[in-house]
């Protein structure tokens, strides 16, 4: 069982900056590849950003550039760096861990952007 638990969100004005923590129970975090979804009203949960065991990191389109996925294993932690936000960022934003016994989730940070 692994619970993830996310921190960081609130409300920024547009072109501000946030970090996201999302904090692992176990040592998941350096196992698996972790990511970080988001999901606006009335849309499907999207994938934002992932990190594989050995670093590598994929971006959806929409946020290259200007999102950082990062890890660290001592910690037991991932973060999710957002800057330049506009917007269509307003979303709940959640931690998800790819692990071979399934996908597991967090609660979800709210992440408010105004213009």
């Amino acid at each position: 069982q692994v619970q993830l638990v996310e921190s960081g969100g609130g409300l920024v004005q547009a072109g501000g900056s946030l970090r996201l923590s999302c904090a692992a129970s176990t040592s998941a975090v350096r196992s698996n590849t972790m990511g970080w979804y988001r999901q606006a009203p009335g849309k499907q949960r999207e994938l934002v950003a992932t990190i594989s065991v050995g670093g590598n990191t994929q971006y959806a389109d929409s946020v290259k550039g200007r999102f950082t996925i990062s890890r660290d294993n001592a910690k037991n932690t991932v973060y999710l760096q957002m800057s330049s936000l506009t917007v269509e960022d307003t979303a709940v934003y959640y931690c998800n861990a790819a692990t071979t016994w399934g996908a597991y989730w967090g609660q979800g940070t709210q992440v408010t952007v105004s213009s």
